[in-house]
């Protein structure tokens, strides 16, 4: 529980933050988004990260119980995932990205996700 715990102190306010930005200023997380989709470095680079980060959360806290605790074990994984997805193929996810960063409702659909699980993680990491 303890890992859980911590994992929540962590990845709440790292969820929430950021999709708070996305939903007050979206038009700087487009341009982030553009110049990032411009860079194969940077896509194989931030793959690195999520690879990392991914194996991290799965090696510590592999939880596949019916409570909040999964959520920090669904990230963990699709972090590993996209990771792996991002160095393996970071050539050709970059017309996906492209195309995906003009549809209108990506930011404020992604932002409100990112909002709501940030907010579940940082009340079961601060306050329950």
């Amino acid at each position: 529980m303890q890992a859980s715990i911590f994992l929540a102190r962590l990845l709440g306010p790292l969820l929430l933050l950021p999709g708070l930005g996305m939903l007050l200023t979206p038009h700087l997380f487009k341009t982030m988004g553009t110049e990032l989709v411009g860079s194969l470095t940077l896509i194989y680079l931030f793959g690195l990260i999520d690879l990392a980060s991914g194996l991290a959360i799965v090696l510590t806290h592999n939880v596949w119980m019916a409570n909040w605790r999964v959520i920090i074990t669904l990230i963990g994984w699709l972090m590993l995932i996209r990771g792996a997805v991002r160095i393996l193929f970071a050539d050709r996810i970059m017309p996906y990205a492209k195309k995906l960063l003009g549809n209108k409702r990506l930011l404020p659909v992604s932002g409100g996700i990112m909002v709501l699980l940030g907010l579940v993680l940082c009340y079961f990491g601060y306050v329950a």
